[in-house]
């Protein structure tokens, strides 16, 4: 699909067709794009924990998300995005090296999410970041390290419906040029 073509028609899906199941090899392509984004020092402090296992899905939309976001990504596989933390924004002796320290983790993590959610579109599926959970219970459930920070849960699948487009700004709206 062409880039344009993709960044046009990706919309954020709160309806999946659980009858399409995502495939183990959708994700590895998917995750392979996201590895492909800039990271502070080439860092690389991105981690996914992918579900496609009905019975851990439901246990993290019951225990680890609130109902909206369980209903929202009913159907579809759940991808747990964390970064390890106190490395990207940080020197070799471990102090941040600015006034943002953890924060180019963040940052990190959403370039290497937004390829995810692009690659994900040109397949022919659709995403739902989700940032609503409770972290620390996914840590638990799925076995986490304590030296990574649990960022979002994103709902991968194929929508059940057709999502329409929101307004959005132009670039005269918030571009300024000096």
């Amino acid at each position: 699909m062409d880039l344009d073509k993709v960044l046009e028609s990706r919309r954020s899906v709160r309806k999946y067709d659980a009858t399409k199941q995502v495939t183990e090899k959708d994700l590895e392509t998917i995750i392979e794009a996201a590895i492909q984004a800039p990271s502070w020092k080439n860092s690389q402090t991105a981690r996914y924990y992918a579900v496609l296992d009905k019975d851990v899905h439901n246990k993290i939309s019951d225990e680890a998300l609130p109902a909206f976001n369980a209903k929202s990504s009913t159907g579809a596989a759940l991808i747990i995005t964390t970064f390890v933390k106190d490395r990207s924004g940080f020197d070799r002796e471990g102090n941040p090296e600015n006034e943002c320290g953890n924060g180019w983790g963040y940052y990190d993590l959403g370039l290497h999410n937004a390829n995810l959610i692009l690659k994900a579109k040109d397949l022919g599926l659709d995403t739902l970041i989700m940032g609503i959970r409770d972290g620390d219970k996914i840590r638990e459930i799925l076995n986490i390290p304590e030296n990574e920070i649990v960022v979002s849960v994103i709902a991968i699948g194929y929508s059940d419906s057709e999502a329409t487009k929101p307004k959005r700004k132009r670039a005269e709206d918030i571009l300024t040029i000096i």
